[in-house]
Parts: structure tokens; C-alpha cells; sequence
């Protein structure tokens, strides 16, 4: 995964803000590559932050080609993080039509781990 500054210097000056580019793989049931924004929030107190981000993700799910949206919210209150990443309804496309799950990432030791909990509905 790589994240990169977009803004060095803080949203609107604010050095607390931040805006980030997203460039992820994705290597396992899903092959793809990912590329989304981040925003974040951090703070006075050591290990309080927020961030919100979007990232399409595009390649093939069990063999099935396309592409969907995740978003992420997260919050870190004291060290304490919460973190939920969803698919955005109704963005998968071609094959990924109709895809609903959720994302959990895991960090161990700097490294990114990823589970991938999906399902495929009826496209409205």
C-alpha cells in the first residue's frame, strides 16, 4: 500500500488535516489494484485521529472481472481504533454487479492483512 501526501502543509494550512492518495494491491482470492483519496483529521491528544477515504478497486474476484467503491470511516481515540469499510451500494460493475460486503484489515507488525466477507444481490 502506498500513501502519499497531497496536500504536505494541511488542508487550508491547518497542519492537523491531511489529504492522501490511496495506491493499494490486492493479491489472494481478490486480485486487483486500487486507487482513492483519504482525509484526515488528527490531534492534540497523542493517538486521537479520524480519517475518511473512497477507493475503486478494479480486477477480478474469484475469477469474476470488474471493479466496486469501498469506503472507509475510521477513528483512533487514545490508541483505541474503530474502523468499518464497506462496499458502496450498487458500485460494482460488469461481473462485481451486484457485490455487498465488508473489508477488515488487519496490521501486524506494519504489515496490511485484508478479509474480504462479500455477497452478490440482485442488481435493482
Amino acid at each position: 500500500m502506498k500513501l502519499v501526501p497531497m496536500t504536505p502543509e494541511g488542508i487550508g494550512g491547518d497542519p492537523l488535516m491531511g489529504r492522501m492518495s490511496i495506491d493499494k494491491q490486492f493479491h489472494g482470492d481478490l486480485e486487483a489494484t486500487s486507487k482513492g483519496e483519504m482525509l484526515a483529521a488528527r490531534t492534540a491528544v497523542k493517538g486521537s485521529a479520524g480519517y475518511v477515504a473512497i477507493e475503486r478497486v478494479t480486477g477480478t474476484l474469484h475469477g469474476k472481472n470488474g471493479s466496486f467503491a469501498l469506503q472507509h470511516t475510521g477513528v483512533m481515540t487514545r490508541g483505541a481504533p474503530q474502523l468499518s469499510v464497506i462496499v458502496v451500494p450498487d458500485s460494482g460493475t460488469e461481473e462485481l454487479t451486484g457485490i455487498d460486503g465488508r473489508l477488515t484489515i488487519e496490521i501486524v507488525a506494519g504489515q496490511h492483512s485484508y478479509t474480504f466477507d462479500y455477497t452478490f444481490t440482485e442488481a435493482a
